[in-house]
């Protein structure tokens, strides 16, 4: 069985699978992480408390607003579902430092992960959505991994 977080409450591999989940899910990291509730989420977006939970109940947030909102809550599940939707990969930009051991774990573990998740749907034994998922992850992780040897060169400073 793949490795791919079927809930928010899981881990950051979760995938949403409509707006409205992808809403909810920055909104439970921000809550869970980040110890916020639904009204200072909304004081940090300049949005009442109803706006925000209009959000989660439609996912019809206004595109100019999902930044500051991903920004308040920490994650970034609303942008993942939008390129996902549009059939593209997002990954984060990658600095140029070198992989650590639990870096290249993470890496195999997903390319493990979605070899398994693709013998298992040939056996017809999961569905084709826990499948792309597996294998979105395992694409996401690798081209993390490649942009950051390709920028080994020239690595940027840590400022943080």
């Amino acid at each position: 069985m793949p490795r791919v977080a079927r809930s928010p409450r899981d881990n950051r591999l979760y995938r949403p699978s409509c707006m409205p989940d992808a809403v909810e899910a920055c909104v439970l990291h921000a809550q869970r992480h980040r110890r916020m509730s639904v009204d200072q989420i909304a004081d940090l977006v300049g949005e009442s408390r109803w706006t925000v939970y209009k959000w989660i109940q439609t996912g019809s947030i206004p595109s100019r607003k999902i930044p500051g909102f991903e920004h308040a809550c920490g994650a970034h599940y609303v942008t993942h579902y939008l390129a996902a939707a549009a059939r593209k990969v997002v990954i984060d930009i990658p600095t140029g430092r070198l992989a650590s051991a639990s870096d290249v774990h993470a890496v195999q573990d997903a390319c493990t992960a979605a070899i398994g998740a693709l013998i298992a749907f040939s056996q017809r034994k999961t569905d084709a959505k826990q499948t792309l998922d597996a294998i979105t992850v395992a694409i996401e992780r690798l081209a993390f991994e490649r942009e950051n040897v390709s920028r080994h060169d020239q690595p940027e400073l840590p400022l943080s």
